[in-house]
């Protein structure tokens, strides 16, 4: 699934203490492409995934990923587009601390309008995928780092999604339990022939796992946009 963003633009606060975190980016990832973004902390690498993903909107400028031009689309649709196309990895976990392994997982596939039954099971296969089918029962409080990673990939993953957005997906984790986490995330996008864009601060995980690289310095990108490194 292609991504194309044009001169998108993305800036916070009120006039006078306007803080711009995206001036200006345009770049294309073709459909099955791997891409990593680069960057100093507060070079624009997370903001951009967030546009892409849907999770906020540009102050101006274009942004369209398969045929959906999110600037068009309603918040329902937005919703919809969230669950259904994109997939999610953040280095934060992001799990509801309250719910089950499983129960965390089937989150997404609510927004879906699939059975419950349906739900758990394709829930309890995500996990099973992961290596977690011993820990279905499980909260977070109640799983290690890595374990809990591994949760939330197999949140991200369970509908199938046709874009994955890793943000530092492997930056609470230690080097063998990165490779496993980057691994899954890998083998989905092979299997699915997704597009991922992955944010890392890692130039070695970067050249190892995506096809090319991408550097955005203070909102603008500096290379990569259209090379292929």
């Amino acid at each position: 699934m292609t991504i194309r963003a044009v001169d998108v633009r993305k800036a916070y606060g009120a006039k006078g203490a306007l803080v711009e975190a995206l001036r200006g980016v345009s770049i294309e990832v073709a459909g099955g492409e791997r891409v990593a973004l680069l960057g100093k902390s507060g070079s624009g690498k997370s903001t951009l995934l967030n546009l892409l993903g849907g999770l906020d909107r540009p102050s101006s400028g274009g942004l369209h990923v398969g045929g959906s031009d999110l600037h068009r689309l309603s918040g329902r649709e937005m919703a919809r587009f969230r669950s259904t196309t994109v997939g999610f990895v953040f280095q934060s976990f992001n799990l509801i601390a309250s719910r089950t392994a499983v129960e965390n997982v089937e989150l997404p596939m609510v927004f879906t309008g699939r059975p419950r039954r349906e739900r758990l099971a394709a829930a309890r296969g995500a996990l099973e995928s992961v290596g977690l089918g011993a820990r279905l029962d499980h909260r977070p409080d109640q799983l290690s780092g890595g374990e809990s990673q591994r949760v939330a990939v197999a949140r991200a993953l369970v509908n199938r999604p046709r874009v994955v957005l890793a943000d530092e997906p492997t930056g609470n984790l230690d080097s063998q339990t990165a490779r496993q986490v980057m691994a899954l995330i890998l083998d989905h996008v092979r299997e699915h022939a997704a597009t991922l864009v992955l944010v890392t601060h890692d130039e070695e995980l970067a050249a190892a796992c995506t096809d090319r690289v991408v550097r955005l310095v203070d909102g603008r990108i500096a290379s990569g946009a259209l090379d292929r490194e």
